[in-house]
């Protein structure tokens, strides 16, 4: 794997280290249908880098987001858990930040309107940024204003312009999706109200490194945080990193919390301490330290071999595997384990939008989670394994019957 030519997506900086390589892999949440399966499909480099300058973890091949989300096909409506969260978290909000009939909250990357819905619920003025069509329209049609477009600091220009400058900025799981950072982080500096604050939301490095999460890596994933990327990128935007939480979603994800330098910081009050001890904290683990990081490539390796063993067993002795998940981290395991039609026999998923279709590179099909139940496999491979509480609730009638399941991360188990 070679980096010479990359400069970190952040500060510019050349003489990124190699962590894993992947090989080529098709898009994760490209899923071809009946007509296309036949179809060759396009692959691009999957290479895994750390920058020593700015300690962003990032990938080095940048996808033409007109190609990964023009026709999107992740809705986050369909996962319970989502929606609990996404609720709890603005109810905490809307107290914290103090917001009113007079607030006004804007999410970048708002999908079908799961999260701002609940401000919208409480007379809270809300706007969408959303550049999917498919889904944006979704969110539309359930009443919550979307503008379809990607976000940039000329669209944030254009809302100041017409007095639309935000108390509350949300923006989950997107800042790891976009090659042009600083366009995205200006545009969030340039749209916040003087006393505004923004809430991000991505998975966690250190998390991914620990519990082996590589499936997490795909070409919508361009770079990989910690508090301490966060804080350097947003600093150069006149943003300062007030309070932080680590949360369980996804596996383990970040949420951090910036407001303006030149505006009155109250989250600073309560979350500067907590900003100060996790900071440190990730001194004392190396996120800094190349050391850290380079030792990735075996777990996944060693993951590789046990998985792949197991399911080898379950097969000589007769027994059916099916998958729940056509999720992006499912490609990305099938792909690079090369685990398809000779051991799976299909793929479930509670999306609506993905049944019918077929996995990504593997072209195994995707049907509902009723179909479990209609042909019995003897083990399902739990690649949305980040849900796994919910969808093991979800399938108490399947596992009443024998059905078992097959969790591979964060460690390869069975129930």
């Amino acid at each position: 794997m070679s980096t010479a030519p990359f400069a970190c997506r952040s500060c510019g900086a050349r003489g990124l280290k190699p962590i894993l390589s992947l090989g080529h892999s098709p898009l994760a949440n490209s899923l071809p249908t009946a007509d296309q399966v036949n179809e060759a499909e396009r692959t691009y480099p999957l290479d895994l880098v750390f920058c020593p300058a700015c300690t962003l973890v990032q990938i080095t091949e940048t996808v033409p987001p007109e190609i990964l989300f023009h026709d999107y096909l992740y809705f986050s409506s369909f996962s319970d858990t989502a929606l609990e969260n996404a609720r709890a978290l603005a109810e905490q909000l809307m107290v914290r930040a103090h917001l009113t009939s007079e607030s006004r909250v804007i999410e970048i990357a708002s999908n079908d309107g799961y999260l701002l819905k609940n401000y919208k619920a409480r007379g809270i003025e809300v706007i969408g940024i959303e550049p999917a069509h498919n889904v944006a329209q979704v969110a539309i049609a359930a009443g919550i204003p979307t503008i379809v477009e990607f976000f940039d600091i000329p669209l944030s220009e254009r809302l100041v312009a017409e007095g639309k400058r935000a108390d509350l900025i949300h923006a989950h799981n997107v800042v790891a999706h976009v090659a042009d950072l600083h366009g995205v982080v200006g545009g969030i500096a340039h749209l916040l109200k003087p006393d505004g604050v923004a809430v991000i939301e991505n998975h966690y490095v250190k998390a991914m490194i620990d519990y082996t999460e590589f499936d997490s890596i795909y070409h919508e994933h361009l770079c990989y945080y910690s508090a301490t990327s966060f804080k350097n990128l947003f600093a150069a935007h006149n943003l300062a990193l007030v309070d932080v939480e680590i949360i369980p979603v996804h596996g383990g994800s970040l949420r951090v919390y910036f407001q303006r330098n030149d505006g009155p910081k109250s989250f600073a009050q309560e979350g500067g301490e907590r900003v100060r001890a996790l900071l440190n904290e990730e001194v004392a683990w190396g996120v800094a330290n190349y050391d850290f990081y380079k030792g990735f490539g075996k777990k996944v390796e060693r993951l590789r071999d046990e998985l792949t063993a197991l399911l080898k067993d379950i097969k000589s002795e007769g027994k059916k595997i099916a998958i729940y998940g056509a999720s992006a981290k499912s490609s990305t395991l099938l792909n690079y384990f090369g685990i398809g039609k000779e051991t799976i026999e299909y793929v479930v998923d509670r999306s609506t939008a993905k049944q019918g279709r077929f996995t990504p590179g593997t072209h195994l099909p995707i049907y509902a989670p009723e179909k479990l139940l209609q042909t019995h496999p003897d083990y399902t491979l739990l690649l949305t394994w980040n849900f796994v509480d919910e969808i093991l609730h979800q399938q108490e009638a399947y596992r009443s019957q024998g059905g078992k399941f097959i969790i591979p991360i964060p460690e390869l188990r069975i129930i």
